[in-house]
Formats: structure tokens, sequence, C-alpha cells
């Protein structure tokens, strides 16, 4: 794991460095988006809607579209006045028992390791959390957000699990909560009975992901039969390699067009099989043309020979 963010807990006078690592990982399969033909990436590039040119990422800004359709557009500069945190601190506001936070609240963990010289003031806060069964509540700023959060013991390290604001908790608002629905006592003690039966130890590791695996299988399997796709290199952003050979042929064959008079049309450079298939069917050109001009030189050597001997 690598660190993505360091600052330090502030408790009381108690001022403890850390940095900051994501506790977990998306398992998926990635993909990307590939022509079916070749294999080829498929890129996407930032265009204006309004004069469709390609936009550098340095010219791009933040827009807050209002309700008429129109943009506000805010600079850097708009960004610097709003009070946002900058001093990397885990401020804590409070402890609370577990129990008091919904689950709903949180977003993402984080695990906290102590810097060196920081280690004994983390052993202590650590245990004394621990043993108090409680949990910190504490307020952090990450990636330009200022977040809400817990701080807990698990497995002997201090997990930062970023939590949701009030606001930001939706309401279930469905119609059959408002409905007035019967249920009788014998279906009730069916269904308690039912849950009593399955009722078991949470152990984690006796579950896994079925999609995933036959998915990696999918894969696999086609990596055995060789059904794998080696797209060509890319050509660099800067413009395509030109050979040299090839473009001094090409300028060749357009000056002889212009001077036949007939209207030069652009050439590129082929690279690759197209430059192999274009320098092969040239090859049979000048070998068809040769083999003209002896056969041309073999009818005329017996015609002069004729033309000797009748004078």
């Amino acid at each position: 794991m690598r660190s993505i963010w360091k600052g330090a807990i502030s408790f009381g006078l108690v001022t403890i460095p850390v940095k900051l690592y994501s506790a977990t990982e998306q398992k998926d399969v990635s993909f990307h988006q590939v022509h079916r033909e070749d294999g080829g990436r498929i890129r996407y590039k930032r265009v204006c809607t309004l004069d469709g040119e390609e936009i550098a990422y340095a010219d791009i800004a933040k827009g807050y579209e209002l309700a008429t359709g129109e943009m506000v557009v805010l600079t850097d500069e708009d960004f610097e006045g709003l009070p946002l945190s900058t001093s990397r601190r885990i401020d804590v506001l409070q402890f609370a028992p577990a129990e008091q936070i919904d689950p709903i609240y949180f977003a993402k963990s984080y695990y906290l390791e102590p810097d060196a010289q920081g280690a004994k003031p983390y052993v202590l806060l650590r245990d004394a959390l621990e043993s108090s069964g409680q949990v910190a509540v504490v307020k952090v700023a990450l990636r330009q957000r200022e977040s809400l959060a817990t701080l807990r013991v698990r497995d002997g390290v201090f997990v930062l699990e970023t939590m949701l604001w009030p606001d930001e908790i939706r309401k279930p608002d469905f119609e059959f909560l408002d409905e007035d629905i019967d249920v009788r006592t014998q279906e009730l003690k069916m269904a308690e009975s039912l849950i009593s039966t399955m009722e078991a130890d949470f152990d984690p590791a006796e579950y896994h992901d079925t999609y995933r695996e036959a998915l990696q299988e999918v894969i696999e399997a086609k990596v055995a039969g060789k059904e794998v796709i080696t797209p060509p290199e890319a050509e660099e952003e800067g413009g395509p390699a030109v050979d040299l050979m090839a473009a001094l042929r090409a300028s060749v064959e357009a000056a002889k067009r212009e001077r036949e008079g007939a209207p030069a049309k652009p050439k590129r450079a082929a690279s690759g099989k197209a430059k192999a298939k274009d320098d092969e069917a040239k090859q049979d050109r000048a070998k068809e043309e040769k083999a003209k001009e002896e056969k041309g030189q073999e009818e005329k050597a017996p015609a002069k020979r004729k033309a000797r001997k009748s004078a």
C-alpha cells in the first residue's frame, strides 16, 4: 500500500503524525473500450460543444449550471477564498458509542499509520479508545472536500471512516409506508422461525464473487485458446513517424504525375504491412516492365537482321 495523505490526529494538546492509506480496493475485472476488428484502444477527446474545438486540460474550468441553463464559471481564485482547512489535521470533536452512528453514514474507509515519532501517542490513544468501547467523531479535509468521520480500532490499527453529511442521506419516501397492511400473528411467527433457523456467526471468508470468478475463467480460456488480439502500435500524438525512403519515393511519383499533366494526389507514407505490400507491388510492376522491355528488344533484333539481309 502507498500512503495517499499525510497529516496528524489532533487530540486536545496531543498531536499524532499519521499517514493515510486506502483500506479497501475493488476487485472488479477491468476492461478497456476497444475497436472490435483490431483491438485498438478507443480514445476520447475533450471537445467544446459550442465550437467543436479540442480543449487543453489547462483551459478547462469548473462550471455550475443554473436552472435556466446558464453556466457560472468558477476559477482557481474563487476556490482559494473558501474556508477549506489546509492544516492537514484530523480534529477530534467528541467521543460517542459506536451503536449510535447509523452505518448508512459511512462512505469510505482508510487505515492510519503513525510516523516513527508518533508511535507512542498513537498506541496510547488506540488502547484508550478500544477500552472505552467508543469511537472518536472527527473532522478532516480530504481531496478538496471537508468530511465528518469516525476513528475506531480494527486489528490494532486506527480506521478512519469518512461519513456523509445528514443532508446527503435520502429520506425513504415510499407509498407503501402510508398503507395499512395487516400481518397475521401466524405469519409473523413463521417468519421469525425462518430467521432463527438461518442464524449463524458471520464469516465473510465464506462468501465470494462467483460472477467475477466465472468471468476470469472465460478470459483465461480465451488466452489458452490463443483468442488474443495484439493491436498494432498506435501512432504518437505528435504525428506519424515518416519513412524517409517512402516519402522520397512518393515525392518522385508526384513529380512525374505533374510532369505528365496528371493531377498530383497526396500520398502518405505507408507503415507496417501496408508498406510491405506497397513495396512488393512496386517490385512486381518493375519486373513486368523489365520483362516487356526485354521481350521488345528480342522482337526488334530479328527485324534488324532481316533488314540487313534484304539490303
